[in-house]
């Protein structure tokens, strides 16, 4: 509903029932501000470099924190986001119950255990197909979307005794839409290369800096220490080759991380072998 068809339907619902069934308008607004990044206070040691400013957290513009040069044309994609900290803390915020819970099932005394947390995040991008209206009259965009988007997948405890890393919470369901948290979404074709690499780019510079950094976040009423791991394994094959700028279908290269041409494959269809990785493919780029 619109809002003001679902504050019509409370008013009618109020007054013919005399009960109040639905929550006022303002009472959702305010659930809805706890449930949005940005509500809960946190802070990096050291502080994040290269990451926007922007603190009127919440939904921001995708290209945020992506310092544009001169002659660059302006992209033409629409694309919304979160700041990837501020989704970070969020998502967190949702797991306190369960990682006091953790902590008490391992027997560990909360009040011990403020700093050693670390958190491995699972990354996910792909192509959400065709989203074109069915009569157009929208703006021009792109009629592709894609999302990009993490879920976290285990929180870990680094304890000082002989224990070492003791894992206090593991996502039960890591393939789960429910637990995939959305970080990105834009209005563009995953085989232009160019936009999705500079849609994504501050994403990947705010990961970077987050790699660098700690973050200090209250858990269960005490402030806890937090550092980040990152995989992307969410992505396929096709924007894999895509962040690393190799052509998906039309590419020369048979496989994402060996040489071998199509012409040398069709030649010889057995000896492969890998030779080269992600960070080389980048660099290529």
């Amino acid at each position: 509903l619109s809002c003001s068809q679902y504050h019509k339907m409370y008013r009618t619902v109020k007054a013919t029932s005399g009960r109040q069934i639905f929550q006022p308008l303002h009472s959702l607004r305010a659930a809805e501000k706890e449930l949005l990044p940005g509500f809960h206070a946190f802070e990096w040691q050291p502080a994040l470099k290269n990451v926007s400013p922007c603190c009127n957290l919440g939904i921001i513009n995708g290209l945020s924190g992506w310092t544009s040069a001169l002659d660059d044309a302006p992209a033409d994609t629409i694309t919304r986001r979160f700041r990837y900290d501020v989704a970070l803390v969020s998502a967190l915020k949702d797991l306190e119950e369960d990682i006091m819970e953790g902590l008490r099932d391992s027997g560990l005394d909360d009040s011990v255990c403020t700093s050693g947390f670390s958190v491995m995040i699972k990354e996910s991008c792909d192509g959400m197909g065709d989203v074109s209206e069915k009569h157009g009259g929208g703006p021009a965009l792109p009629e592709k979307a894609v999302r990009f988007s993490f879920t976290i997948m285990s929180v870990t405890l680094v304890t000082d005794d002989k224990e070492g890393e003791v894992t206090i919470f593991t996502e039960p369901k890591p393939n789960s839409e429910l637990s995939c948290k959305p970080l990105c979404l834009m209005f563009v074709d995953e085989s232009d290369h160019e936009t999705l690499t500079a849609v994504l780019g501050p994403i990947v510079a705010e990961r970077r800096a987050m790699k660098e950094s700690r973050l200090i976040l209250s858990v269960g009423g005490l402030s806890r220490s937090f550092r980040f791991h990152f995989r992307g394994t969410g992505f396929d094959e096709k924007m894999v080759r895509e962040m690393e700028g190799l052509e998906a279908s039309g590419s020369t290269y048979v496989c994402t991380l060996c040489d071998s041409t199509r012409a040398e494959a069709s030649q010889n269809m057995v000896l492969h072998s890998v030779t080269r990785g992600h960070e080389e493919n980048l660099e290529r780029y």
